[in-house]
């Protein structure tokens, strides 16, 4: 497949177009997402971007997208690009279910659409979360968990994030088809859609929570989780309840470890973790590891886990 004719097509573009505590108890768990399409155009506020009604995707000679790929972001996390290295975005007035892009005219031109023709799915990329729409001039639009792809003009080289955050709705897209948020954005604990685990708690970084099968909870927090074992299993410091979001309230507590009588925080009164063979946001390396070491649920529950 060649790829020149799109290089030149997005710098050619460039130069036209100069981001509680409580007492212990328990509770119960959540679930996981889908895809369709279809298409239209309807104009609106593009965040300081006209629409028009002509312009259609963005096509070369061979027609081609080539290869996806999962490049890893400082601020980002991890984000999908195009076999040039080059991001590729959402925008907030699509739609997902079913899948339909509003970006046409001026837009378009502005955020190239991502042709589904010749689209792979290269490492770390779901096949099954790609898809396609059929845009109002006919061509076929690369879709991620159903949200249209598109490019950026003012993204030249191989890693250019510039289109995140334009306009307070176009954001890159993560391999899950989310989108990408600056670290800073996210509160102390949260929780995200991962495609294979479902929902999931995460810290300000986007790392995973872990919950250890040995530790305990009740009739208080204990952590079986000392000296070396620390070293790989982080603890996770306090979080107000304040700064999360997503997470249940009832048996959000911390307490003492008693070996390094530091803070340690729980959910739903099991200590939680983070694991330092995660390099990246959205890295769930530490799912399964040993039989005892899993991913947290909102409420505390350890994902995957046997039943006891």
């Amino acid at each position: 497949m060649k790829t020149s004719w799109r290089t030149a097509s997005l710098v050619v573009s460039a130069a036209a177009v100069l981001t509680l505590t409580t007492a212990c108890g328990q509770d119960t768990p959540p679930p996981a997402s889908s895809q369709n399409v279809g298409a239209s155009a309807v104009p609106g506020d593009l965040g300081g971007i006209d629409t028009g009604a002509d312009a259609g995707a963005s096509t070369g000679p061979d027609g081609g997208t080539g290869e996806l790929a999962v490049a890893t972001n400082a601020k980002l996390g991890k984000v999908v690009t195009d076999e040039l290295g080059l991001t590729l975005y959402r925008f907030d007035q699509d739609t997902a279910e079913p899948p339909k892009s509003n970006c046409d005219g001026s837009c378009a031109e502005t955020w190239p659409p991502v042709l589904a023709d010749d689209a792979a799915a290269g490492e770390g990329i779901d096949e099954s979360l790609l898809g396609e729409v059929v845009r109002a001039d006919g061509t076929k639009q690369l879709t991620v968990d159903g949200w249209p792809a598109y490019h950026y003009v003012k993204d030249v080289n191989a890693g250019d994030v510039k289109g995140q955050g334009v306009g307070g709705k176009w954001f890159a897209l993560t391999p899950e088809g989310k989108k990408a948020q600056e670290v800073g954005e996210q509160p102390g604990l949260s929780t995200r859609k991962d495609p294979e685990l479902g929902e999931i708690v995460v810290d300000k970084d986007g790392r995973t929570v872990y919950r250890f099968m040995k530790d305990e909870a009740w009739p208080k927090p204990v952590s079986a989780c000392t000296g070396a074992c620390l070293e790989k299993w982080p603890a996770v410091a306090p979080v107000d309840i304040n700064d999360t979001k997503g997470i249940k309230k009832k048996n959000y507590m911390t307490f003492t470890r008693p070996d390094n009588k530091a803070e340690q925080q729980t959910i739903g009164c099991w200590p939680i973790y983070t694991f330092a063979g995660d390099k990246a946001a959205g890295d769930t390396n530490g799912q399964g590891v040993g039989g005892t070491w899993y991913a947290v649920r909102p409420n505390g529950e350890p994902v995957g886990a046997p039943e006891k």
